[in-house]
């Protein structure tokens, strides 16, 4: 009965900071609106057209976006860390956020001059981030056939993402200013860069992969019991780490893909939904860390434009400063 009034306050909670900091999106941000102005285009009373554009075009949008990246993130991040019974297990661990990263700086740094600007070069943009990871994925997959141990598998995850750092510096190196520069931005994640044609897209793609998460609850809970415990349950133990290893790719490099790659989310946000809830059972465990992610998320992003005087702060330079305290409170009580 306690276990319950906990998840459901935690629930209740979330939805509640949600919502304030859904709000705090929308009535803050680089341009001066006053607040009727805001609740005249929210209530649709209002004909200013600027101020139209800035709430239904820039706000709202970077709002949807973070809460969907949060969500995707944080779903990752547990599949990963039950996967390999690993509290430190996160979507960039096994290289597949650098994948994506190695994927669009080939696109920007290598191709950019001759795709131009526009939508042909957010295609390619898109493309090279899932080319990237969809390769990355393709050899952890070739590993997992014949490793058996997932902290050797884990270990060759994190040899993959040097590779393909050392091919982003050379890539670097040899490219233009403009093209660095532009890579440089692009690699400090942003929230604000998706427009409501691609939106919608994203937000598809995103949930419908959260979703298919939900479809492994069961596997889940029994690696969380051990390897020989799911093996007697009748599991196969080695397809089912594949699958989850290919969901938590697939969220991995949408986020990636549309918003850059954004740090620390999906390591954090699942450890905060298990000292929230008090559980490991995935069945409550998973939506808590769909909604802390989106919380998380949120207010990431809301901390981007609200200390960035007048402009907006890069995610990656947020998100640091709020998960490593929490990464450092679960390593201490782990030796605990």
């Amino acid at each position: 009965m306690k276990t319950d009034r906990r998840v459901a306050g935690t629930f209740a909670v979330c939805g509640v900071l949600a919502v304030a900091l859904l709000a705090g999106m929308l009535f803050c941000g680089t341009a001066s609106l006053d607040p009727a102005q805001v609740w005249g285009v929210l209530s649709g009373d209002s004909v200013d057209e600027v101020a139209r554009l800035i709430v239904m075009d820039v706000r709202l949008p970077m709002a949807v976006t973070a809460l969907v990246s949060g969500m995707a993130l944080a779903v990752s991040g547990l599949l990963l860390q039950t996967t390999f019974d690993n509290p430190l297990a996160g979507p960039s661990i096994l290289g597949i956020s650098t994948g994506a990263s190695l994927g669009v700086a080939v696109v920007m740094l290598a191709f950019g001059g001759w795709l131009g600007s526009g939508l042909g070069y957010y295609t390619g943009i898109l493309t090279g981030a899932f080319i990237g990871a969809g390769a990355v994925m393709g050899v952890l997959l070739l590993f997992s056939s014949f490793v058996r141990g997932n902290a050797m598998l884990l270990i060759i995850g994190i040899l993959i993402g040097y590779l393909a750092s050392s091919a982003i510096s050379l890539l670097n190196f040899f490219s233009t200013q403009q093209g660095v520069h532009s890579y440089v931005i692009w690699g400090m994640g942003n929230f604000g860069g998706l427009t409501w044609d691609r939106l919608w897209v994203y937000a598809l793609t995103g949930c419908a992969a959260t979703g298919v998460a939900f479809l492994f609850v069961k596997q889940l809970n029994a690696l969380l019991l051990g390897r020989r415990y799911a093996e007697s349950m009748g599991m196969n133990v080695r397809r089912t780490r594949n699958c989850l290893m290919a969901v938590a790719g697939i969220l991995a490099s949408i986020v990636t893909a549309f918003c850059g790659p954004i740090g620390f989310l999906g390591l954090v946000m699942p450890h905060v939904a298990r000292m929230a809830t008090g559980t490991s059972n995935h069945a409550v465990l998973l939506p808590a860390t769909v909604a802390m992610g989106g919380v998380g998320a949120l207010f990431c992003a809301w901390l981007s434009v609200v200390c960035g005087g007048g402009q907006v702060i890069p995610v990656n330079a947020i998100t640091p400063v709020i998960s490593i305290p929490v990464i450092i409170y679960v390593i201490l009580k782990g030796r605990k």
